[in-house]
């Protein structure tokens, strides 16, 4: 049960990264920023980690639950709001920022939650996409 609702968290997870960055890259298209690139390698990474979900989660036999509705349309409103209000490489920094340290920290907290109740395997993907966070954030700074 505990593989099942850390994959769950983890495929929602990179899903939603997944779809706000899609989203993000869609509304620069056009615009100077010098983020895009770092956008590309965010949306590379993303998806590299729900393949291996999906495979795990394939091979515990367990379906993937899909992101709401509600969920995706928030964060393009937000997303739509903030590139017209200030297109700046530091502004989009800003909200990527801010977005992946949430995910930062909820991952932090699954990881101390599950670490001896779920297969190495599952841990490890889950310290992966917390790496990632990490690693992302720490690159955006120098666009602030």
């Amino acid at each position: 049960m505990e593989n099942q609702e850390l994959l769950q968290y983890i495929y929602q997870t990179a899903e939603m990264g997944k779809y706000s960055t899609t989203e993000l890259t869609k509304q620069l298209h056009g615009k100077d920023n010098k983020i895009k690139d770092i956008l590309d390698d965010i949306l590379d990474e993303y998806e590299k980690i729900c393949k291996k979900t999906k495979k795990l989660l394939e091979k515990h036999k367990i379906e993937e639950k899909e992101i709401g509705l509600m969920a995706k349309m928030s964060a393009s409103v937000s997303m739509k709001k903030e590139v017209l209000s200030d297109n700046s490489d530091a502004s989009m920094a800003d909200m990527l920022i801010k977005g992946l340290t949430m995910g930062s920290l909820e991952m932090s907290k699954k990881i101390d939650q599950y670490e001896k109740k779920v297969d190495d395997k599952v841990l490890d993907l889950a310290k992966d996409l917390h790496k990632f966070q990490e690693k992302r954030i720490e690159e955006l700074k120098k666009f602030l």
